[in-house]
């Protein structure tokens, strides 16, 4: 492996494909692998899978479509590390149906007492699945199905019960002297008792890294169950002394990591930059001069942060992919996963809506229409196909903060008139594109209401709110009737709500107030003017007038 095919954000740094996941294939094809060719992520199943865990994922998954573009048969796998050790209690916890709750609202009691133990090895809180580490792989493999994305997942327990790991395992054992060096120059307390094995205590199940004895002869390993330290905290040992087999504990992270490599051949895999200076340096080291297997093309990507903050599991600060896709398409939130891969971003959900928008935009370029860079008209020329489900021309997006508007009725008939109205949907277009473009609405309508927004409010269409009036208000609300209906637009109709409240010396603020009571039965609401020209004259005007 060459200096350059080591440092892991190389593949990115000297090419001039348009599209990311193209260099990568790039470097992979460079090696002439066999096939499948197999492309890998992982992650520890420690708590809610959220939206940074399929960053992984489809960062691969791009790669994968390229190769597949390209006629590689390709195997994207996913292992979940489930033999890893519960650190610490998270804060939240979700069931199978995406339900986030609190360590109140499950047996944290019953959790507290299996620290240290793998995950695998842990109930589950909920009662659903075989155990902790099965329930939140099942829920990250559920965020998977929901963004259209076929992948295989693959428990780190069964490959270690199913004896997948015996040969690595044994052979990272008996040379254990080497194994140390190799490990001494990228990890501290590696001392000449250390022995890169961990047992599961046949006592107290925890995983304990005090090995005393190796005897490979009969593939077993003797242990002492002692304290172990997990940053700050310390999980107390039993003490009991016992031999497990080899089967029965697992390689640390940093030998398992190159060791999955191994077993599953893998070609590619992507990471976060966390591993760029820790894991990674340590993998190559330990896959080329203990376990002598080749690295994977590796691949960088950035983290992100939600609404400026980062992502945590046992914080509980979070999304999950369900939550999201309640908010958007799915290949609206594919495509936040198609852009450059070591650019730092923010996903906002206050501010989805500007996602959205520049998908739209992103989608008008692959098709030739708007005005773009030959960069971008490239980059969205090669990518999008991989990002939605089928290439559609025909389909209509509707710009996400008026599909919001539209949500504020819930009146097909009108959402349609209204769409209608502004241009969004004309008279050739398919039945199908308008049922999709409308589907967007109820998106938005929940974005609206998760976030409180200036779009999260109800056009009392049906009936007329029960609301009174002086003299003054009702005279100023019939003159602002007759604007109306001589055909204004929204933006005229707004600054002459301004110019009536002045002609009938009205406060301002109580005659938008006055509007809001009889379109939306509150005291507030959307810019009034603008709203109101988006809907049927004749309903304004009669509702101005208080007719219905």
């Amino acid at each position: 492996m060459t200096t350059a095919e080591r440092d892991p954000y190389e593949v990115l740094s000297d090419s001039d494909q348009a599209f990311w996941a193209d260099a990568v294939a790039d470097a992979i094809e460079a090696r002439n692998p066999d096939e499948p060719i197999v492309i890998k992520g992982g992650v520890s199943p420690s708590g809610i899978p959220h939206i940074g865990h399929v960053n992984e994922i489809l960062r691969a998954y791009y790669v994968a479509a390229v190769l597949r573009d390209r006629g590689h048969e390709v195997r994207q796998v996913f292992t979940a590390d489930d033999r890893d050790r519960l650190r610490k209690l998270p804060r939240q916890l979700a069931d199978l149906d995406g339900n986030i709750v609190g360590l109140g609202e499950v047996d944290a009691g019953a959790l507290g007492r299996n620290l240290g133990r793998p995950y695998t090895d842990i109930p589950d809180p909920f009662g659903a699945s075989d155990s902790y580490g099965d329930h939140f792989t099942e829920l990250l493999r559920q965020s998977v199905d929901d963004l259209g994305i076929e992948v295989e997942f693959v428990s780190n327990t069964d490959l270690y019960e199913e004896g997948a790991f015996d040969d690595v395992i044994r052979h990272v054992l008996a040379n254990q002297e080497q194994a140390r060096d190799v490990l001494s120059a990228h990890q501290d307390k590696v001392d000449e008792e250390y022995v890169p094995f961990f047992a599961v205590c046949q006592d107290c199940g925890q995983l304990t890294e005090t090995i005393t004895g190796v005897d490979l002869d009969a593939d077993v390993v003797s242990y002492t169950c002692t304290d172990i330290e997990t940053g700050d905290d310390t999980i107390a040992g039993c003490g009991h002394e016992g031999t497990v087999s080899i089967r029965e504990g697992k390689l640390p992270w940093r030998f398992e990591w190159p060791a999955q490599w191994k077993v599953l051949d893998v070609d590619f895999e992507p990471f976060g930059k966390d591993h760029a200076e820790g894991s990674w340096p340590s993998g190559v080291d330990v896959a080329e001069n203990v376990l002598d297997v080749e690295p994977p093309v590796p691949m960088v990507y950035e983290w992100f942060t939600l609404d400026g903050e980062a992502l945590s599991s046992s914080s509980g600060h979070v999304v999950t992919v369900g939550e999201v896709l309640d908010l958007l398409e799915p290949e609206v939130l594919r495509y936040f996963f198609v852009k450059e891969p070591l650019k730092q971003r923010d996903f906002s959900i206050e501010g989805i809506d500007q996602l959205v928008d520049e998908f739209d935009r992103f989608e008008a370029t692959s098709f030739g229409e708007g005005e773009a860079t030959d960069s971008e008209r490239a980059f969205a020329e090669r990518a999008y196909p991989f990002v939605v489900d089928e290439i559609q021309e025909e389909r209509v997006r509707i710009p996400y903060t008026f599909a919001a508007v539209l949500g504020m009725t819930n009146d097909e008939a009108l959402r349609k008139e209204i769409a209608r109205k502004q241009g969004h949907i004309v008279d050739d277009t398919p039945e199908w594109a308008v049922n999709g473009a409308l589907d967007r609405v109820e998106r938005a309508r929940a974005w609206a209401r998760r976030t409180g927004n200036e779009f999260d409010y109800e056009l009392k269409r049906g009936e007329m709110p029960d609301a009174s009036f002086d003299e003054d208000t009702e005279a100023a609300l019939d003159e602002l009737a007759d604007f109306v209906a001589e055909g204004h637009d929204g933006e005229a109709i707004q600054s002459e709500i301004y110019e009536t409240a002045k002609r009938h010396d009205i406060d301002m603020g109580e005659f938008f107030a006055a509007g809001y009571r009889l379109f939306f039965d509150d005291d507030e609401g959307p810019q009034l003017g603008t709203f109101l020209g988006k809907l049927d004259r004749e309903f304004v005007v009669d509702r101005l007038r208080r007719e219905r």
